[in-house]
C-alpha cells in the first residue's frame, strides 16, 4: 500500500476516533451537563403551580415561566400539521438528526434554511441552548444531536410534538395552552387553520407577535399557510391556502395578569408558606426539594371563589362612599394635616422607581427632589371613572404620593368558626395599585377587643348581663372625661370605655394578656391597662380566631388556608385536616357572650347591621382607635365569621370626625357580604338561624329576649355629647398616650409600594 494511502486511512481514522471521543466526551458531561436517562424517561417542563379554591375554580398560579401542560390528543390537528410543515415536514422519517437537512444547510452555507429537527429544537429548549460564539454553538450542537437521539429513543413521534409544543415560548407566554387561551381565549383543541398558523408563525421569532406587529405577522401566517399546502404531506389543498389567506388576522387577545384573579391578596401571602412547604418536601423524580414555581403542584385552598367575590363586592360597593367623605375632610384640613410629617413623604420617594433610577444615573439627592414638583402625565388610582379604577391626569410626584396616601386602605377576612377554614380574603383596595396585605398586617384593634375582657368578667369575676359596672370620671392622655355606667349588657352594646377601663383594674393586665394568648393572639401586647381599650396591634386572622370561641360554643379554632397539595399528575402529598379547636370557656359562658354581643347589634354601635337582609342572629363588635385612624367591625353569626378594617396607610392620619368611627367604616362592608352570602343558595348558609342556647340556660330570666332588651338598654341617663365621650368613638386626643411607653410608628409607604413583608400567623397546619 503506497504511503501516500496510508496516511489518508491513518487521517480518516484518527479523525473518527476523536469524533467518537468528542461524541462519548459530550454524552458524559465534558462540554456541560447532560441530562440522564432517568430525566429523559421523565421530561419535566417546568410547570407552573396552579392554585385551586375549594369550589374548583382556578385561582391563579405561581410560576418561573407560566406553563400549562397539554397531552397530544387536546392538540388540535392544525396545530401539529402547522408544525410539521413548517419546522420539519419529515419529522416522521428521522430518527433525530434529519441527514439530508444537513446536507443541505452544508451545501447551501445556511442560505437555504436550519437543519435542526423539531427533535433537535426540544432538546436546545431542554438544555436551555441556542447563545453563544461558532465554537460555542458548536459543542451545544453536539449535545443536542446526542439528546435528540436520546429523545427518538425513548418517546414515540406523538409525544415528542407534545413535549415541544409544552416548551415551546411564544414571547413571554409558554406553552400551547397559554398562548392559545392568551391569543384566542380557546383550548388548544379547538384552533382553526388561520389561528394555528398565526401561533406556529409567531415561533420564528416575537417580531411576528400579532398584537404589536400584526403586519409582519399576517405575512407570517401566509407563510405558514403556504407550507401546509406545498408539504409533502399535502395538509390542505391550494385552494383551501387561498381561502385561508384571504382572510383578515383576528385575534381575541387578553394578558394573563395575575394581578387580577381569585383573591391576589391571599396568594401573595400563601407563596411564603409554600416555599417553607417545599423546603422541607423532597421530589422523589429528583431527590431534590419541590420548586414552586417549576414543579406544577396542585394547592387546593379553602377560598370558596363565590364568597371572594361577594367580599370584594362589598369592598368596592363601600369603599368610594366613605372616601367622597374623607376627601370632603381633606378639602379643609388636608394640608394642615400632614404638617410634621414631611420625612414620610420623603421615603415614599426614595421607593419610586423615578428616585432610583435618577440615583443610578448619578443624580444627587437635591437634583432628584426637584423632579418631584414638576407637572408630569400620569395615572393614579381612582374610584371614580374607569372600571379599572385609573385615571389620566396631571400632578406633580410630590401630589400623587400624598394623594394615594390619603386613600383608605382596607381588609376583610371571613372564616367558618367551627373547621377554621378561611372563606374570603381581601387584603387591600386594588392589589395592582397596592401591594401590602392588611389582613396578616399589625393595627391597633380599638374596641374590638373588650369583648375578651368581657369574657374574663363573666368566667373569672362571676359577672352576668345584668351585672351593673359603675361609671364616673376617666383620665386618657391627660384629658379627662366622664362616663356613664350601666348593665354589663348596655356598657359593651355602647362600649364604653369607662365600664372596660373599671374591668381590667378588676380582673388585671397579665390575666388579660395570657387570656388572649389563649385565644391564639401571637401579637406581642404591651403590658399597659390601655389594652383594654384596644390600645394593642393585633392582625385581622388573630383577632378571628379569638372571636371563633363565642359562635363555637366555648371552642377556640385556628385558621386554616389549605386543604391538600398534589402533584401535576394528581399525586397526594400532603392533606391538610380541619383545625383541632380546644375548648377555652365553658358553653354557657359563650353563650352569655353571644347575647351581650348580640346586644351590641340589636341596641348598639353596630345597629346599621340590621339595614341589611341577613335572615338570622348575629352578634359582632365595633372598633374605633386613638384620634380615629383606624375603623373595625368583627361580627358572626351561627355559621359564619368575618372581620373587616379600615384605615389609611399611615397611622396618623384619621379617617373620620363623626362618632360613627368603625359602625360607618367598617360594618357596612360585613352587612352587604352577609346579605350576598345568605342570598345565595349555593352556598347553603342559613340552615342554623338562630344561636343554640344551652339548656342550662333555658329557663333563666336573663336571657329571655323580652327581659334582655330592658338589661341591654339599662344605663346611666347623660346627655348626649357626654355619652358619646364615654363611647367606643371617643374622640378625646391621644387616648392612648401616658398610658403605654411603646410608640407605635410605621415606616412611610408610596403608591403601592409594600412594606414589612406579610407572612401568614405560624399555624401547625404547614408543618
Amino acid at each position: 500500500m503506497k504511503r501516500s494511502v496510508q496516511i489518508l486511512w491513518r487521517v480518516f481514522l484518527w479523525g473518527f476516533a476523536i469524533v467518537v471521543l468528542i461524541f462519548i466526551g459530550a454524552n458524559f458531561g465534558l462540554f456541560g451537563k447532560m441530562p440522564s436517562v432517568q430525566e429523559l424517561e421523565n421530561p419535566e417542563a417546568d410547570l407552573a403551580s396552579e392554585i385551586i379554591s375549594a369550589d374548583g375554580q382556578l385561582m391563579g398560579k405561581y410560576y418561573a415561566e407560566n406553563r400549562s401542560e397539554v397531552k397530544y390528543s387536546e392538540i388540535s390537528p392544525n396545530v401539529i400539521n402547522a408544525l410539521i410543515a413548517t419546522e420539519d415536514e419529515r419529522f416522521y422519517e428521522h430518527s433525530g438528526i434529519d441527514a439530508k437537512a444537513l446536507a443541505r444547510v452544508l451545501f447551501s452555507v445556511g442560505s437555504q434554511g436550519g437543519g435542526s429537527t423539531l427533535t433537535q429544537q426540544l432538546a436546545k429548549m431542554m438544555l436551555g441552548q441556542g447563545k453563544g460564539n461558532v465554537l460555542v454553538r458548536g459543542m451545544q450542537k453536539l449535545k443536542e444531536w446526542i439528546v435528540a437521539v436520546k429523545l427518538e429513543r425513548n418517546f414515540t413521534k406523538e409525544e415528542i410534538i407534545a413535549l415541544y409544543l409544552n416548551r415551546a415560548p411564544w414571547g413571554n407566554v409558554y406553552g400551547i395552552r397559554n398562548a392559545s387561551r392568551t391569543y384566542f381565549q380557546k383550548e388548544p383543541k379547538e384552533l382553526k387553520i388561520e389561528e394555528a398558523a398565526v401561533l406556529i408563525g409567531m415561533l420564528k421569532g416575537f417580531i411576528y407577535e400579532p398584537i404589536r406587529h400584526p403586519k409582519s405577522a399576517l405575512s407570517r401566517r401566509n407563510v405558514v399557510i403556504n407550507q401546509m399546502a406545498v408539504a409533502k404531506q399535502h395538509f390542505i389543498t391550494p385552494a383551501e391556502a387561498e381561502k385561508y389567506k384571504s382572510k383578515p388576522l383576528l385575534t381575541n387577545y387578553k394578558k394573563i395578569d395575575e394581578n387580577v384573579g381569585i383573591a391576589p391578596y391571599y396568594r401573595s401571602v400563601l407563596v411564603g408558606v409554600l416555599k417553607k412547604w417545599c423546603n422541607t418536601h423532597k421530589n422523589p423524580k429528583t431527590d431534590e426539594p419541590y420548586n414552586l414555581f417549576r414543579d406544577g403542584l396542585k394547592i387546593y385552598t379553602t377560598i370558596d371563589s363565590r364568597m371572594q367575590t361577594y367580599a370584594e363586592m362589598a369592598v368596592e360597593e363601600h369603599m368610594p362612599i366613605i372616601q367622597q367623605k374623607l376627601n370632603n375632610y381633606f378639602k379643609l384640613k388636608g394640608n394642615k394635616l400632614w404638617e410634621g410629617h414631611d420625612k414620610v413623604i420623603e421615603d415614599a420617594m426614595r421607593f419610586t422607581d423615578r428616585w432610583k433610577s435618577m440615583e443610578e444615573d448619578g443624580a444627587d439627592t437635591a437634583e432628584i427632589k426637584k423632579t418631584f414638583y414638576i407637572p408630569v402625565k400620569m395615572k393614579v388610582f381612582s374610584w371614580w371613572g374607569s372600571k379599572n379604577h385609573e385615571k389620566d391626569t396631571i400632578m406633580t410626584p410630590f401630589d400623587s404620593i400624598k394623594y394615594h396616601k390619603q386613600l383608605l386602605q382596607t381588609s376583610f377576612a371571613a372564616m367558618d368558626p367551627r373547621t377554621g377554614e378561611i372563606k374570603a380574603w381581601v387584603g387591600g383596595i386594588n392589589y395592582k395599585w397596592f401591594k401590602f396585605d392588611h389582613v396578616t398586617a399589625s393595627r391597633q384593634v380599638g374596641s374590638t377587643f373588650k369583648p375578651l375582657l368581657y369574657t374574663l368578667a363573666v368566667t373569672d369575676a362571676g359577672y352576668t348581663p345584668e351585672t351593673y359596672i359603675p361609671g364616673g370620671p376617666l383620665t386618657l392622655g391627660g384629658k379627662t372625661i366622664s362616663t356613664g355606667g350601666g348593665t354589663m349588657a348596655y356598657c359593651l352594646a355602647k362600649s364604653l370605655n369607662g365600664a372596660a377601663w373599671h374591668l381590667m383594674g378588676t380582673i388585671g393586665v397579665k390575666r388579660t394578656i395570657e387570656f388572649a394568648q389563649q385565644c391564639g393572639i401571637i401579637a406581642k401586647l404591651p403590658p399597659y391597662p390601655s389594652i383594654a381599650l384596644g390600645a394593642a396591634e393585633i392582625p385581622m386572622l388573630e383577632m378571628l380566631q379569638s372571636y371563633t370561641m363565642f359562635p363555637n360554643k366555648g371552642y377556640n379554632t385556628p385558621p386554616v388556608y389549605l386543604t391538600r397539595i398534589e402533584d401535576k399528575d394528581g399525586n397526594l402529598l400532603q392533606e391538610f385536616p380541619i383545625s383541632q379547636s380546644k375548648e377555652v370557656i365553658g358553653e354557657s359562658d359563650a353563650y352569655t357572650m353571644v347575647k351581650l354581643m348580640q346586644g351590641v347589634v340589636d341596641f348598639g354601635t353596630a345597629r346599621r347591621i340590621n339595614s341589611y337582609s341577613i335572615p338570622v342572629q348575629k352578634a359582632g363588635k365595633t372598633g374605633t382607635t386613638n384620634s380615629n385612624t383606624d375603623g373595625w367591625f368583627i361580627g358572626y353569626t351561627p355559621e359564619l365569621l368575618a372581620g373587616t378594617w379600615v384605615g389609611c396607610e399611615d397611622p396618623f392620619i384619621p379617617i373620620y370626625t363623626s362618632n360613627s368611627g368603625g359602625a360607618e367604616m367598617s360594618a357596612p362592608k360585613w352587612g352587604l357580604f352577609m346579605s350576598h352570602v345568605y342570598a345565595d343558595r349555593r352556598l347553603n348558609y342559613g340552615k342554623i338561624k338562630e344561636f343554640e342556647q344551652p339548656a342550662e340556660l333555658r329557663n333563666n330570666p336573663i336571657y329571655a329576649e323580652s327581659n334582655f332588651a330592658n338589661i341591654a338598654t339599662s344605663g346611666d341617663s347623660l346627655d348626649a355629647d357626654v355619652q358619646n365621650a364615654g363611647a367606643d368613638e371617643f374622640m378625646g386626643s391621644d387616648m392612648t398616650d401616658g398610658l403605654t411607653d411603646e410608640k407605635q410608628k410605621k415606616p412611610g409607604a408610596d403608591t403601592g409600594k409594600p412594606k414589612p413583608k406579610a407572612v401568614l400567623p405560624k399555624s401547625n397546619d404547614f408543618k
